[in-house]
């Protein structure tokens, strides 16, 4: 303000000089200042650049440090996931030697149960066979003792009767006479040999086996003496096999009275009228009891005594001449009673047999239950596979949805019942 009321005071050259003296003293004044501000500013550009020196020094020790601690952390990182890695592998290596042996004593106790089972039905059709063994043995066991008490009981008979024959040898003398009268008799001799095949049969064979008086020609009214029922193609339908006792007593007394007397020419006789008696029986039998397949193809002519059996067998080409053309066959007691204990046999084969078709079909029905359950098993391991890889693909989008809801925060218990609906007061 002074200085304008001067320079309103002053005339024009006083107020330039004035004004130039103010502002020689304002730029000596400014310089100052400035000198001043320089002065300053350098002292702290100086301040600043050894602040910034010493701050550089501080960082790099600091860095030095941190780049020690880091390298040690690095290292102690590299250790420690060494260390964790080769934990996990541990750790994993037992997780999958657990894993085996679970599954390998799954494995065997699975072995262990089927074998079980297998034990038990083979066990069960050990049982069942042994049953059905033990009732077959029983059966011809019981059958057998029944028939050879039987024998035993007949023979014990035969032997009292000889015992006590010994003692009375002057009456069987006497009896033979009575014998050859009875025997005199065709039709006493007849009698005499169908007891005796009837005996022979009795004792082999049971009454099933065979029958007495039967007709073995359809629409024949010829009854043959016996018959063995054979197995034919039907249960109900047997092949009966005919069997016939003949015993040409004449013709065999004059062979023996001829070999007696050495007497050539009536032993040829003799013994070509018993061929041609044999030969004649023969035809009968074949013409009235065979009849194919209703009975064998053959039939058996049974001669009741040993010593007329041999006679007959001694005639070259009779016995073979006899089966050719008339297709029967000469049999004797002891004969006859091999070939019986055969066909007993056979029966008893035949038996045997059915019985064992009878446990095949048990053993193929067994087979075909365990094999419906083995399939069973089959589908039910399939079923358990199938839920497995249900419960691991749950599993899997359990983790994915999982993962997708990390970032949402989790609502407390109460917030979340009532948002989604499940409080108990609703």
């Amino acid at each position: 303000m002074l200085l304008v009321v001067l320079l309103l005071r002053k005339p024009g050259r006083a107020l330039e000089a004035a004004l130039r003296e103010e502002q020689r003293d304002g730029r000596g004044e400014l310089r100052q200042q400035l000198d001043s501000l320089s002065s300053a500013q350098a002292q702290r550009i100086d301040g600043f650049g050894a602040r910034l020196t010493e701050f550089s020094t501080r960082t790099d020790q600091r860095l030095d440090v941190l780049r020690e601690a880091l390298t040690e952390d690095a290292r102690k990182a590299r250790s420690e996931g060494a260390d964790l890695q080769q934990r996990f592998a541990e750790t994993l290596g037992l997780r999958l030697a657990e894993l085996t042996q679970r599954n390998e004593q799954r494995i065997g106790e699975m072995r262990a149960t089927l074998e079980t089972q297998l034990q038990k039905l083979q066990a069960d059709n050990a049982s069942k066979l042994e049953q059905m063994r033990a009732t077959v043995d029983e059966k011809l066991q019981s059958t057998l003792n029944t028939r050879l008490d039987a024998s035993f009981k007949l023979v014990s008979e035969r032997l009292e009767a000889v015992q006590r024959g010994l003692g009375e040898m002057q009456q069987l003398a006497v009896g033979v006479g009575d014998l050859k009268r009875v025997l005199g008799n065709v039709k006493t001799r007849g009698t005499f040999g169908e007891v005796q095949l009837g005996a022979l049969l009795e004792q082999v064979l049971t009454i099933e086996q065979y029958e007495t008086n039967c007709i073995t020609v359809p629409g024949s009214s010829e009854r043959v003496e016996f018959a063995v029922k054979l197995p034919g193609t039907h249960a109900d339908q047997p092949i009966r096999l005919p069997i016939d006792a003949k015993f040409p007593r004449e013709d065999y007394e004059r062979l023996m009275d001829a070999h007696d007397r050495a007497d050539a020419d009536g032993v040829a006789a003799a013994a070509t009228a018993l061929e041609r008696q044999v030969r004649v029986e023969a035809r009968r039998i074949r013409d009235k009891y065979l009849a194919p397949p209703h009975t064998t193809d053959f039939a058996l002519l049974f001669l009741p005594t040993e010593g007329l059996y041999a006679e007959v067998l001694r005639r070259p080409g009779l016995f073979d001449g006899l089966q050719r053309e008339f297709r029967v066959t000469l049999v004797g007691p002891t004969t006859l009673l091999a070939l019986l204990n055969s066909l007993q046999m056979g029966f008893r084969t035949l038996a045997i047999e059915q019985r064992s078709s009878e446990v095949w079909q048990l053993l193929g029905a067994v087979k075909a239950e365990f094999g419906k359950f083995a399939g069973v098993l089959e589908k039910a391991h399939g079923q358990l596979d199938t839920v497995q890889n249900s419960i691991k693909a749950a599993g899997v989008r359990t983790r994915a949805i999982e993962r997708q809801l990390k970032g949402v925060e989790t609502l407390p218990g109460a917030e979340a019942q009532k948002l989604l609906g499940d409080d108990d007061g609703e």
